[in-house]
This record gives structure tokens, sequence and C-alpha cells, in this order.
């Protein structure tokens, strides 16, 4: 049977308690100062402060609270603010996950010097992977500000939390999570009651102060966060750290309390560490002097504010065995078939007999419905071994029934696309703003007149 929580009366003007409620405080002799509280040992409060009496909330009119004002802290890192809604929410936590090496650790003291220059505020770096002089030595060779920035090595939850009431720093960074274990729960830091436990705790702090944490957390082979799923619920922001071959890195948020979770950032790793990538465009699109090879085509893509142009290239080569396969990492594999399946079925040219090869250049991963007529050109191109007509942008959806339906903001499209250079731009949807539904034969055919 659950023992039952133990009520005392409290001073808000001196903390003096008492297990009756008085008028007046016998410590300060204020008058209607005394509010009951509940004694919970095991709440955070307690835990942080040294003090179980904790008050007791109760509920107020939405009307009556005063929406946060200035509650953003802008990081000074354009694309990660990007990422985050413009900014840094105080009093909420942030999860980054990422293979190993792709710089987590670079982006977080990178935004702590950022934030330090900033604000002028204490900022607490907590490090259960890396030695103060590992660490150090990285903000050397970035060449960092590290004026206002603490260092914690440890893994135990009992130092973080002395450390956190002793500075109580406006910006803290715990890298890794799953290092961190208390005593509480055990002492095997990476299971999932150290997991929730430890990241309770720590939360629990943020929430009651206009602090901001950023917690980097291990990822499966997969490349999902590794650790209980429960984690991700617990905090306000979910980014995934990705990359190509190459030295360019893509920050992605997949949930966000305080903003879309459709932007995009862009990173290139370079010497002075990771630098943001404004101007995309130049990434993603092939710089060729000769003639265009077949199966490439060009499309315009949102991601979340910003519209680029990029590249889709198709290969077809016939099946290795009795069945086909769709190779295809940056696009949906699905997606690849279906629209394979549409041409096959409209335009009368075998698929089901070749391999599909898709890729995207400059490695990002593209959902988009609109880069449906793109993709069905460059595999139509690439099976027949005819070169598409060089600048040339394709937008539209592919519906099963063969139609190319409109798309939305494609007059943002059509613009970015001209002012890139491409004169010639394939739509469903003018620049007038009148709509056709076209067949993707009438499409192709215009495309390879």
């Amino acid at each position: 049977m659950a023992k039952k929580k133990e009520t005392v009366f409290k001073c808000s003007e001196c903390s003096y308690t008492q297990p009756r409620w008085l008028g007046r405080c016998p410590s300060c002799g204020s008058w209607n100062t005394l509010e009951e509280c509940i004694v919970d040992p095991n709440s955070t409060h307690a835990a942080f402060t040294g003090s179980a009496a904790t008050e007791k909330i109760k509920p107020v009119p939405l009307a009556t609270v005063s929406a946060q004002e200035n509650a953003r802290i802008v990081t000074g890192i354009e694309e990660f603010d990007r990422v985050l809604g413009g900014g840094a929410m105080k009093r909420s936590v942030i999860l980054i996950g990422g293979e190993p090496g792709i710089g987590k650790s670079t982006l977080m003291l990178q935004t702590c010097a950022a934030i330090a220059k900033q604000s002028g505020g204490k900022v607490l770096y907590i490090s259960g992977e890396e030695s103060a002089g590992q660490i150090k030595g990285r903000a050397d060779r970035l060449r960092l500000n590290v004026d206002g920035i603490h260092i914690l090595c440890t893994m135990r939850l009992e130092d973080i939390k002395d450390a956190l009431v002793a500075l109580n720093p406006i910006f803290v960074i715990i890298d890794s999570i799953q290092t961190v274990y208390s005593v509480e729960a055990g002492i095997v830091p990476g299971t999932v009651n150290q997991l929730k436990y430890c990241a309770n705790e720590l939360i629990g702090w943020v929430k009651e102060r206009d602090s901001i944490m950023i917690m980097s957390a291990h990822v499966t082979k997969e490349g999902s966060i590794a650790g209980p799923k429960s984690l991700e619920h617990m905090v306000d922001t979910v980014i995934s750290f990705e990359r190509n071959d190459d030295e360019v890195r893509f920050l992605r948020a997949s949930k966000n309390r305080f903003g879309s979770v459709d932007e995009l950032g862009i990173f290139a790793m370079g010497e002075s560490g990771l630098e943001c990538v404004s101007d995309p465009n130049a990434m993603f699109i092939t710089k060729r002097t000769g003639e265009t090879p077949s199966g490439i085509a060009n499309t315009c893509v949102f991601e979340g504010s910003r519209a680029f142009v990029v590249e889709l290239q198709a290969l077809t080569v016939p099946a290795k065995s009795t069945i086909s396969r769709v190779y295809s990492e940056k696009i949906d594999s699905n997606r690849v078939a279906r629209v394979a399946a549409v041409l096959e079925k409209k335009t009368n040219l075998k698929f089901s007999d070749q391999d599909l090869y898709i890729n995207v250049a400059g490695g990002v991963r593209l959902s988009e419905s609109a880069i449906d007529a793109c993709l069905a050109a460059a595999l139509y191109s690439a099976r027949t071994d005819i070169a598409l007509p060089e600048n040339t942008v394709i937008l539209g959806e592919l519906s099963l029934a063969g139609e190319i339906r409109p798309i939305s903001r494609t007059k943002q499209r059509i613009k970015t696309s001209r002012e890139l250079g491409f004169s010639h731009v394939l739509s469903p949807e003018k620049e007038r703003g009148s709509t056709q539904i076209l067949s993707i034969k009438q499409l192709l055919s215009e495309i390879f007149k």
C-alpha cells in the first residue's frame, strides 16, 4: 500500500515550515504567507535544493496566463537556429542524435562558445566521454573563445546536480546522456531505468529555470536514437544529424514543440569546424561543360521555408535475377517502384525486368511528392537513353492514373529555378496561375519533343 504524503505549511517569505496553518508566520512575522505544501523527498525540487517541501500546484485559468516574451536565445549558428525555429527556447531540452564522428560534440562546443559570447552568461559543458584536456584541445583547433564556458567531466548524476545548483548556468550540454548514471538507479550507465531516471531529474531542473539544455545521444545501427523511446517523448526537440559521403552534414528535427519540423540545416565540415551552408544550390546542382547524360533531371524542392534545385540521377540495367530491385537511399524505394509502374502502364516501356538505381546529387534525402514528375522523366531518360534538354526543371505530382497534378508553392519554385538560370520550367501550373492537368504522355512528349 502506498504511503500517504505528509503535508506542511511553508512561509513564502522565509521558508519556515510547520504542521498547521497560522495567520502569521512565527519566524518572520509576515501575515497570510503560510501555504500548504507536500513533503515529497523524491521530487526533483528536493533533489536540487535539499528541501522536501514542495508547494501544491493549483490550476489557473489559461486566459490569465501571459505568454512568454523574449523566450528564445539565438545560438548565433544560422543553420542550427533555422532547425530550432529561430533559436533555442528557454526552459526546453533538446536531444541530438547522430552516428559516431559526425560532429555532434563539435556543434555543441561551437554553440557553447557562441552563446557565451552573445549572452555573457555562464555555460556548462558536461562530458562523460572525454577529458577536459581533450575538449580544450578541440576548442583550440577550432579557434574558439572559451571565456564563460565551464567544463565538468563526470558520469555521476549527483555531481551534475551539485554543479547545476552552484553555477545556475543559462546553457547546459550533456555529452552524452547515455553515459550519465545515478546510484539511485544502479551503477551501470545506459540502462532503461538509468536513462529515464537521469533524464527526468535533469529535465525537471531545466523546467524551473530560464535555462536551455542539449543532450547528445548515441544511435543504433539503423540510425535511430538508442535507449527507450520514452526519452524522445520527455524532451521538447529531437534533432538528427545525418551526412552524405562527402563532408556535408544535414540537421533535421523529427520533433519540435516550438517550431516546424520541415526545416533543413546544412553544414560543411572544415578546418574550423562546422560551417553553415547558406546557399545549398551550389551543392546540389552539377555544373557540366559538355552535354547532359541520359537519366539526369532537375526539380525544385522545399525544405521548410527554403527552396533549392536538386539533380535526380537514374540508371536502369537488366535485372540480374528473375526479380527486379530498386536501389535508392535518398528517395523512398516504394515511391520509385510506384513511379516506374505508372510509366510502364502508360508508356508501354518495360521496367519490370530492370534493376533501378536512383541517386540525389549532394546526398540530401527527399520525400516531397513534387519530385514525382522529375523522377518519371529521369527514369524514362535512363530507359530510352535519351538525354533531357539542358536548363530544364520539372515539377509535379504523379498520380496512379498517370496524371501530373499541381503542387504547392509552384510560383516560388518557378521563380527560384529561373533565378538559377533554368530557362525552361515544366509544371501543371503556369506562371499566370492557371492550372491544367497533364498526362504523363503529354509531359514526356513536351520534354523530348
